[in-house]
């Protein structure tokens, strides 16, 4: 097993001026341990672990744009302001001096952030038609021209402040409900602009976002676009309902200038499109339509499927990576990223390339509270 987890995990790659490693990611996960909005030493040496470990490439918590109502938490990080960029900088180095490479998850809630939600309460909740993820209208405002050109802007802020601290590139956070994939949803996104219509066309204003930052970096500086078809609370939706839909939706972004996808699913082995007789994942579709690098996410290494809401609660046991291996092996993706698991363990990454699995940490609040 450690031989076939070696060679398969263990390879380099490379994605534009990033040179990673191995194949191994930490998934972007949400701690809200930055009082202020600034990451501390803790949060240094909380990423500096698993660099030290063997975890390739580290895509932080997802971290706000310079935008009043990006988010909804005081003690989430931000990516702007003096003082937090000052602190992302120590993370950086802190993870470099381990030989890893990591990059920001920049991220804007949108309709998902309550009314009088800090870190600036008196900013209004805001989408692309003030339609919440249930379909409930009246949720927040829609957003305005001069509100899409703020937001576009916000990114293109972070991902330059990101290339200038030292980052190895930037993931725009686009899945799971959030702004950007409220854009992408026929049920949030009513708009009757340019930003609506047919998949194609709400694809718009991610399309503009990735240009904007494209824009501000340099050409080889990596940009990613994380993407789901389920939402927080909604784990049946779906963007694209057969690959020629997936295809509309993926091309203009890659177009734009997205370098890798994060295509994120609820389990790594599950076939996206099962009536199309293929077993390809969403990240393998997403490879196979674009060409582009995919990194794929979903339970990996673990025995029970992610629940947002319970992820600090309930307990999951280690499992095998052989399924993974297998799809690894095909080429179906090219990055693996490790959630949960690598939570709970910080060792995850060399324990696994080292065949010692017995040593695997399961997943539970009392290793959380133990491996920070």
């Amino acid at each position: 097993m450690s031989t076939r987890a070696a060679a398969a995990l263990a390879r380099p790659f490379t994605l534009g001026s990033a040179e990673l490693p191995n194949r191994i990611v930490m998934a972007p996960m949400t701690r809200r341990s930055s009082p202020g909005g600034v990451p501390g030493e803790d949060v240094a040496a909380y990423y500096a672990r698993r660099a030290a470990a063997g975890t390739g490439l580290i895509i932080t918590e997802g971290t706000y744009v310079g935008h009043r109502s990006a988010g909804d938490a005081a003690d989430v990080p931000r990516f702007h302001g003096e003082e937090q960029l000052a602190g992302w900088r120590r993370v950086v180095e802190a993870v470099h001096a381990h030989g890893g490479a990591i990059m920001p998850q920049l991220w804007h809630v949108g309709i998902q952030r309550p009314a009088g939600a800090p870190p600036f309460p008196e900013a209004p909740s805001m989408g692309p038609s003030g339609i919440a993820l249930d379909g409930t209208r009246g949720a927040g405002e829609a957003m305005s021209l001069a509100d899409i050109d703020d937001v576009i802007g916000a990114f293109a802020d972070a991902a330059e402040a990101a290339e200038r601290t030292g980052f190895d590139g930037v993931e725009l956070h686009g899945a799971h409900g959030y702004l950007i994939d409220q854009f992408l949803w026929e049920r949030t996104n009513r708009r009757t602009d340019a930003y609506s219509g047919d998949l194609a066309s709400r694809t718009a204003f991610a399309a503009d976002v990735v240009a904007a930052v494209r824009a501000r970096v340099a050409p080889d500086f990596p940009v990613v676009l994380r993407f789901s078809q389920w939402k927080a609370g909604h784990y049946d939706a779906r963007l694209a309902q057969d690959p020629s839909e997936l295809e509309a939706l993926l091309a203009p972004l890659a177009g734009a200038g997205v370098d890798a996808f994060h295509a994120s699913g609820r389990r790594y082995w599950t076939p996206e499109f099962p009536d199309t007789g293929s077993d390809l994942n969403l990240a393998g579709w997403t490879k196979k339509l674009t060409g582009k690098p995919v990194v794929t996410v979903g339970s990996v290494g673990l025995d029970a499927v992610f629940q947002p809401a319970a992820t600090g609660l309930a307990a999951a046991g280690v499992a095998s990576v052989e399924r993974l291996l297998d799809r690894l092996e095909r080429d179906e993706f090219d990055l693996v990223a490790v959630g949960r698991a690598l939570l709970a363990d910080p060792e995850w990454a060399d324990k696994v390339l080292s065949g010692r699995l017995n040593e695997l940490v399961p997943f539970s609040q009392e290793a959380l509270l133990t491996l920070r």
